[in-house]
């Protein structure tokens, strides 16, 4: 039998009002445009995820600021943050921590991993061996780690801000669909303007923007914001709409694998923190269409028919098939607000 060593959980926070979360979420939101300009989108997804206690996959071609958005959205919470680098000769221990033989006590003592943090920022996930990619299954799903018969529980709120380059770029694995289902949402940085771009050349001419901020939210302001989006009322004809949305990708004929009931709880969840985050209390359906690209698009996987017929010009081929099944499906009519 496994022994559970725990670690701090969220406890009986206060509940903020809703004015007050989306204060908060804004001061993130600011403090992160002060080193990513021009992406204010890519930003709120990300922040809408930790507020939803989900995880994050920003994949995108090398250089675009993958890794520069989870540092700062990391730097701008005080709260532990590890980074770990993926690179093919990287062990699952390395990620979750190993037991060492102390030579005082002659027993083993555990040494946690990088996991151990609130914010995990796992640089270039697809370079590491499938076998370390699966060592983060545990973690992202149950929020612990099993080693040596006992169960060690990870920081709460406990977030991975993975970063992924594109599966045809040279020497990358292709993530498992289990894998991908663990992660939230998937959003990409996409190039910057060109008024942005040359903004950036004159702020980190002599130095890093990094260094300029520092924490707007503290741990225990990020807990309370999480309890409350926790609060936030989901109708049942929302509920439904969710439901609708999944079962209709498992039924798509361009589809071979469609949402997961876990897709539909985590869009259920990530609803609800983007209505918060836009001051209110109880989800719309238009949260939920606003979060059907980014949280359903990288679980599905279209057929070989539906690859060989996709124009790649038009973006891809899942997040248009996503953008239809939105469009095609009907929006409840019944009341959205608590009663």
């Amino acid at each position: 039998m496994s022994e559970v060593v725990s670690a701090p959980l969220l406890g009986d926070a206060p509940v903020l009002s809703i004015d007050e979360v989306g204060a908060r979420a804004a001061r993130i939101v600011q403090n992160v445009e002060a080193v990513i300009s021009g992406k204010r989108e890519a930003i709120t997804a990300a922040l809408t995820v930790v507020l939803a206690e989900g995880h994050l996959l920003i994949e995108d071609v090398p250089g675009v600021g993958k890794t520069m958005l989870a540092k700062a959205l990391a730097r701008s919470v005080d709260s532990s943050v590890s980074r770990i680098q993926f690179t093919p000769d990287l062990l699952p221990s390395d990620v979750t921590g190993v037991s060492v033989f102390d030579q005082t006590t002659r027993s083993f003592e555990f040494k946690p991993g990088p996991v151990f943090a609130n914010i995990v920022i796992g640089d270039e996930i697809n370079r590491a061996s499938p076998k370390t990619q699966s060592a983060l299954l545990e973690c992202m799903e149950e929020r612990q780690v099993t080693a040596d018969g006992r169960t060690y529980r990870l920081e709460h709120p406990f977030t991975v801000v993975a970063t992924q380059n594109p599966v045809e770029m040279e020497g990358t694995y292709p993530l498992p669909e289990a894998q991908r289902d663990r992660f939230m949402a998937r959003i990409s940085m996409g190039y910057p303007a060109a008024g942005d771009e040359l903004a950036m050349l004159s702020m980190r001419e002599t130095s890093s923007p990094l260094d300029a901020i520092g924490t707007v939210v503290t741990l225990d302001e990020l807990r309370e914001m999480i309890r409350s989006v926790h609060h936030v009322f989901t109708s049942q004809p929302v509920k439904e709409y969710a439901v609708d949305l999944a079962r209709a990708t498992r039924a798509d004929r361009q589809l071979r694998l469609g949402a997961s009931p876990r897709a539909t709880l985590q869009l259920l969840r990530a609803a609800k923190a983007h209505a918060a985050m836009h001051g209110r209390d109880f989800v719309l359906p238009d949260d939920i269409d606003a979060l059907a690209v980014p949280v359903l698009g990288h679980r599905l996987v279209p057929t070989s028919r539906a690859i060989g017929g996709h124009d790649r010009e038009s973006g891809p081929l899942v997040d248009a098939v996503v953008r239809r099944i939105v469009a095609e499906t009907p929006v409840p009519v019944g009341s959205a607000r608590r009663e």
